[in-house]
């Protein structure tokens, strides 16, 4: 079942963030489990950090799948955001969060109109997203997945471990 979960937390991952779904300022988190996405979102905010990303938008679903129509990792996104001291907030979606990674105010700076507050990030933005990607080397998303999936497999393998 930990295998399962695991290849399933890695799919739903992948597919969310590919290349072309959110922009490179953005991490989608919704479709996790909380504590995966609380590890991953740590993360991606040291990967941001040390690229000089001074925000970061994150995808946190509205909670229409859960039990109750309850959002469960908008909650840990939140905590997280307090516990590094970085301001947050809450998009006009709200499945997404603002995340100032400078440590300032949580004033967002205006999106694009196309694409700015629907969905939950999938498809809006590609243009701008091309265009950035043109000026770097490397997908950042893949370099967060290949930064993040191996300590969330680290995580598992030790949980499994301790429930045995």
């Amino acid at each position: 079942m930990e295998e399962y979960n695991r290849q399933a937390s890695e799919y739903i991952f992948k597919e969310n963030n590919a290349a072309g779904r959110v922009e490179a300022d953005t991490i989608d988190l919704h479709g996790q489990f909380v504590e995966e996405a609380e590890d991953i979102l740590e993360e991606r905010i040291k990967y941001a950090r040390s690229h000089g990303q001074n925000h970061l938008h994150v995808i946190v679903g509205k909670g229409n799948h859960s039990a109750n129509h309850v959002q469960k990792i908008k909650p840990r996104v939140e905590q997280v955001c307090r516990e590094l001291g970085l301001q947050y907030a809450t998009e006009e979606n709200e499945g997404r969060i603002y995340v100032n990674l400078t440590g300032a105010a949580a004033n967002m700076p205006p999106r694009p109109s196309h694409g700015h507050g629907q969905g939950h990030g999938q498809g809006h933005g590609q243009g701008h997203q091309q265009q950035h990607h043109q000026q770097q080397n490397q997908d950042p998303v893949e370099q967060v997945v290949r930064a993040v999936l191996p300590r969330v497999l680290r995580k598992l393998e030790k949980a499994c471990c301790l429930v045995m």
